[in-house]
């Protein structure tokens, strides 16, 4: 049982809630996505975390958690990062070959116990389909500092005082 002020409610571990979080496999997204998930963790939320083979975490820094790897193909094209700098080359990459493997990981999640909701990195735009597909609620944590989410808001501004033009590329 826990007392919280006026609130006594008593948790068990049928009661509480898993939560999905996917983050996407570098340190400057994975970091605010495990501190996001601790927090919850001490809200009572059970947490599984479903990631990349690429840039792996350590298990056994968080125990708290449970874990799930899919397969990423990353390491079919990380030998090109000295040559190709062109981050969404990668970015596009890990969203076409993940798509799969995690859907499969989550349909195998949900057929063993329920999940409350899926939270993502905000790169990881495959998610909202395959959420929608599945039903289950999606968050999105953008990981981004203040200072690029001033740039993107004003990304459009320019682009009509013509700074200069964007384009739309499929």
């Amino acid at each position: 049982m826990e007392t919280d002020g006026e609130n006594t409610t008593i948790r068990s571990s049928e009661s509480r809630r898993r939560i999905v979080l996917f983050p996407l496999p570098f340190q400057g997204h994975i970091n605010p996505m495990f501190q996001l998930a601790n927090i919850l963790h001490t809200r009572g939320f059970q947490i599984t975390i479903i990631h990349c083979q690429y840039n792996s975490p350590n298990h056994s820094s968080y125990p708290h958690f449970s874990f799930r790897s899919i397969n990423d193909r990353f390491s079919e094209v990380v030998h090109m990062l000295l040559t190709n700098r062109d981050i969404s080359f990668y970015l596009k990459y890990l969203n076409r070959s993940c798509a799969d493997p995690f859907r499969d990981c989550l349909t195998e999640l949900l057929d063993e116990e329920p999940v409350s909701c899926l939270i993502v990195d905000s790169t990881f735009y495959f998610t909202q389909a395959v959420a929608d597909d599945l039903k289950l609620p999606r968050m999105v944590l953008r990981t981004t500092s203040l200072g690029c989410t001033i740039a993107f808001s004003v990304l459009p501004f320019l682009s009509k005082e013509g700074c200069f033009n964007l384009t739309k590329q499929g």
